[in-house]
């Protein structure tokens, strides 16, 4: 309407979408109101005008003038298609308008609407922003942009700025409140500089585009071309008579690793047969990289690598010497062990038949408490023999795979710790670590514990079978050793296969020397420090080994010195003054005052009170029990966390006081008039165990009876009803406990006199022993007066008893 700037016009709303003045478009309408207006502009008027506008709300079915943006396009409608239900629409846009008002609603929109004129400037920045918005579209044609080529070949002929502005704005892939920002600037300079800016930034993202494509393209065409050519080189090897078989590189490859290998017969069947299916696959095939895995794990098995058995017996004594203090009936077995494994290898050097008569090693399992050298004497084991060493923890392990491995059907199948193990020493017979083997755990993934029953057998373990592998291996030539705290967790089956080393805790005296020796040097050179700036006295080390740990190993003992190097370490980088010579001193400086006294026993005689001692994973220790009498009704109270077997060892020791009181000179009915409450301090820590019935009887002798208990007498043993003194276990570890308490005498069962074969030199000399058969012997040496008195007695009500007893487990 070039003449004219104000008409009434039908008019359409459009969802999303923005129609710019000289551009050709495809618009469908759907709504009742939007056909009638685009039928009423098509036949009613010569001119087929229509107006354009877009909606603010795409959500609103039926919008009125608040709900559509004012500026719009005219435009002059071309060519009509109606079908069932919708309209379509060439329309080609004209010019901007202005929404004035709606003159009617319905049946269609009626709107009286303005021509909004161009601004446009013709100067040389004008010329040159044309010249720049032009070429930055072909360049984005050229990147793959999706337009028209006659739209684009249409501009390069030459056209207005503001033609050229409107189009690049119609083809922008921009928001709708976008584009109608852009049909809104009137300014045709304004326009094309922000047609410029988001072409420019369209322009980027259709370049990073192309990059991605290229490489993605490039890697393609690459692992194309690697294909082809070694299809090709297989060809050619082929025709040259240079390859036999139609197999890669990696099957040649692990041909060659097989041939190497020297498996048995049976495996190298088993791998020639798995090889042959790896080599039909094609790479695309995702079973082929299992098979990979399963035959490399096969060929790097090391089925006929060994390491020499030449160690002289001798030298293995030094070294194990050299590495530890102390242990010597350990370190004569293991020599024992050695010699043995020796002289059998030497006799079956190449007779399999005699060697599957004889079978393999005996499994050695050092049990004892933490701290005592079971892990490093493993490790003096191997460097005496001249064999690789391998450490498996088992502690925590429930899933019984962890031993015999996971099925190949399996996702991220793997062999089980032991295969595992053997692979990474590269030798069939390395000495093998089963570490803390009483701590596996059972649920409903499996029993570890019965999966190592066929590992840790010496008659069968020469084809063991991973349930990876899926063929047998043999264990045979493996030197196997488990460790332990205790015993009683280990199923029975288990430890029947194997031979039982006990390491008793350290004495004061072997502590000493093994921290002088060992420890001492040891934490000097791991703290940066030189032997010769820093000495420690012989009673320095004394201090720190009575009075700062109380323990059956050395690991606190190694922690107290750790710390005493860490305060001269910092005094020595601060460039401070520090005594190079650590005496008595120096000790109560850098370690503070010490935690334990010289004596854990009672300091005096005491009525109703008897000293115990008890064995548990961690060694020997020593414990107390109190008791109080009261008046009441006769009932036994027992406190302090105690066992079923320690509550039943206080009720024996009761009912044996009872039968006998006219022997202890009690009344007859004295149990009825009085409550007697046994009590074990520690209370947080649970006690069990049969051996503290002596000690329990002994305090409550005497209590009821008024004659005290010696305060430097210890005492274990089980009572019967009969007074009976029966033999206890753990008996080297509780003497040693009592040395370390400083008692002078102790008392043991008569049968465990045989025990003391094993305890040091040195604490048998500061200790005295009674050996008893009854519980009339005991009280004789355990109270302080010969016999009880054989009076009738009254007890008062308000005197109470405490006894110090351990209870053995």
């Amino acid at each position: 309407m070039p003449n004219q700037l104000e008409k009434t016009i039908p008019a359409v709303p459009v969802r999303e979408s923005v129609v710019f003045p000289h551009t050709e478009t495809l618009l469908t309408f759907g709504r009742s109101r939007s056909i009638e207006a685009v039928k009423a502009a098509f036949k009613g008027t010569r001119e087929r005008h229509l107006a354009v506008f877009c909606q603010r709300d795409p959500r609103i079915e039926t919008p009125n003038k608040e709900d559509l943006y004012d500026i719009g396009t005219l435009v002059v409608l071309q060519n009509v298609l109606e079908t069932d239900g919708t309209i379509n629409v060439v329309a080609r846009g004209l010019s901007r308008i202005k929404l004035e008002e709606i003159v009617t609603p319905e049946p269609y929109l009626l709107t009286r609407v303005a021509q909004i004129p161009e601004r446009a400037e013709n100067t040389e920045e004008m010329r040159a922003l044309y010249n720049h918005v032009l070429n930055l579209f072909r360049k984005a044609y050229n990147l793959g942009k999706g337009t028209d080529v006659m739209v684009l070949m249409r501009l390069s002929e030459g056209v207005s700025p503001a033609e050229l502005a409107d189009q690049v704005a119609f083809a922008l892939e921009l928001k709708t409140e976008e584009k109608q920002a852009l049909l809104e600037i009137v300014n045709v300079r304004e326009r094309l500089e922000k047609v410029a800016e988001a072409l420019s930034r369209e322009l980027k993202i259709l370049e990073l585009e192309r990059t991605i494509a290229n490489k993605t393209q490039a890697k393609f065409e690459k692992g194309m071309k690697e294909a082809i050519l070694r299809e090709r080189k297989k060809t050619i090897e082929k025709e040259l008579g240079e390859l036999d078989e139609e197999e890669d590189e990696t099957a040649r490859d692990f041909r060659t690793k097989i041939r190497e290998a020297k498996m048995p017969s049976e495996v190298r069947k088993k791998a020639d047969k798995e090889l042959s299916r790896f080599a039909q696959m094609p790479p695309q095939n995702p079973e082929r990289s299992y098979l990979e895995n399963y035959l490399e794990w096969l060929t790097a098995m090391p089925w006929s690598k060994s390491t020499p058995n030449n160690t002289k017996i001798s030298k293995a004594a030094k070294i194990l010497d050299e590495d530890h203090f102390g242990l010597e009936k350990v370190k004569e077995r293991i020599v024992e062990y050695l010699a043995v494994m020796k002289l059998k290898s030497k006799r079956v050097k190449g007779q399999e038949s005699k060697k599957e008569e004889i079978g393999g090693p005996t499994i050695l399992c050092f049990i004892g408490p933490p701290g005592v050298g079971k892990t490093s004497i493993g490790k003096s084991i191997a460097r005496s023999l001249g064999r690789k060493f391998v450490r498996v923890s088992l502690g925590g392990i429930r899933d019984e795979a962890e031993i015999r491995g996971h099925r190949r059907t399996y996702v991220g199948a793997l062999p089980g710790r032991i295969i595992q193990g053997i692979r990474s020493t590269g030798t069939n017979n390395p000495v093998f670590m089963l570490d803390e083997i009483d701590k596996i755990g059972i649920d409903f993934r499996g029993d570890p514990s019965s999966a190592l029953l066929e590992a840790l057998d010496p008659e069968q373990n020469r084809e063991f079978s991973d349930h990876y592998l899926e063929v047998p291996f043999d264990l045979s030539n493996v030197m196997f050793i488990c460790t332990g705290n205790i015993l009683d967790t280990i199923p029975p089956a288990l430890r029947d296969r194997m031979e039982v080393i006990r390491f008793a805790g350290y004495t004061e005296e072997e502590k000493f020397h093994i921290a002088q020796k060992f420890l001492f040097p040891k934490q000097i050179k791991v703290h940066g420090l030189l032997p010769s700036e820093v000495k420690i006295t012989s009673r320095a080390l004394r201090e720190i080994t009575n009075r700062y740990t109380r323990e059956a190993g050395v690991r606190e003992l190694e922690r107290m010195l750790a710390m005493a190097c860490r305060k001269i370490a910092r005094k020595e980088a601060e460039n401070k003054k520090f005594n190079t010579e650590i005496g008595p001193l120096q000790v109560r400086k850098y370690l503070g005052p010490p935690k334990y006294s010289s004596m854990l026993a009672e300091k005096e005689d005491a009525v109703g009170m008897s000293t115990g001692l008890a064995w548990t994973e961690v060694g020997g220790v020593v414990l107390f029990i109190e008791v109080a009498l009261m008046p009441g009704k006769g009932q036994l109270t027992l406190t302090g966390q105690l066992g079923d077997v320690m509550k039943e060892s206080c009720q024996a020791a009761m009912s044996y006081i009872r039968s006998h009181w006219k022997k202890l000179g009690l009344t007859e009915n004295f149990a009825k008039s009085l409550d007697i409450h046994i009590h074990v301090p520690e209370g947080a820590t649970p006690k069990d165990g049969p051996s503290a019935g002596i000690a329990i009887a002994t305090a409550l002798v005497s209590a009821l009876t008024g004659v005290p208990t010696r305060r430097e007498v210890g005492m274990t043993g089980e009572i019967t009803l009969r007074g009976r003194v029966i033999e206890i276990g753990g008996a080297k570890e509780k003497v040693i406990a009592a040395h370390r308490a400083g008692l002078k005498m102790l008392i043991l069962p008569k049968d465990n006199r045989k025990d003391l074969e094993d305890v040091p030199a040195s604490v048998k000399k500061d200790i005295k022993f009674v050996f008893v058969k009854e519980i009339d012997d005991v009280l004789e040496v355990a109270l302080r007066a010969k016999k009880p008195a054989l009076r009738k007695k009254k007890i008062n009500g308000e005197k109470k008893a405490t006894i110090h007893a351990f209870a053995a487990s």
